[in-house]
């Protein structure tokens, strides 16, 4: 999701492709409208003060705010992934602002956040 971990925008197919297989086994009995608005997200693994966190990144602002709002679905994915109890079901709901930087709901804190590299543990929070 953020430099320089992550390959180029069209260099992503795998990632999609993961994306779309986590969907279809871990979301299949969700409603259509949750599957159809993930498919236009990347999910991804990324640590974040120095803990796991699963992160969807959206399309646009809309998507991650209608995410932001259902996360129950999310929870337990990391466990789901990785098959480790002792992992927060923390998640991350983010989209790209225009200066670069991503503008994140963290499920930690149920606000959003303004990150310009997950890889640090660095964030503003702004309720």
């Amino acid at each position: 999701m953020f430099e320089p971990h992550t390959p180029q925008r069209k260099d992503r197919a795998l990632e999609k492709a993961l994306t779309n297989k986590i969907i279809d086994d871990y979301f299949e009995h969700s409603e259509s409208w949750l599957r159809a608005i993930l498919r236009m997200c990347i999910f991804s693994l990324a640590h974040l003060d120095e803990q796991p966190v699963f992160m969807v990144e959206c399309p646009n602002q809309a998507v991650a705010k209608r995410l932001s709002r259902k996360t129950y679905p999310f929870r337990g994915i990391i466990y789901f992934l990785t098959d480790n109890l002792y992992i927060d079901d923390r998640s991350l709901f983010c989209y790209q602002e225009e200066e670069g930087n991503w503008r994140c709901f963290d499920t930690s804190t149920n606000s959003w956040t303004t990150l310009s590299n997950p890889s640090k543990p660095t964030a503003s929070t702004d309720g």
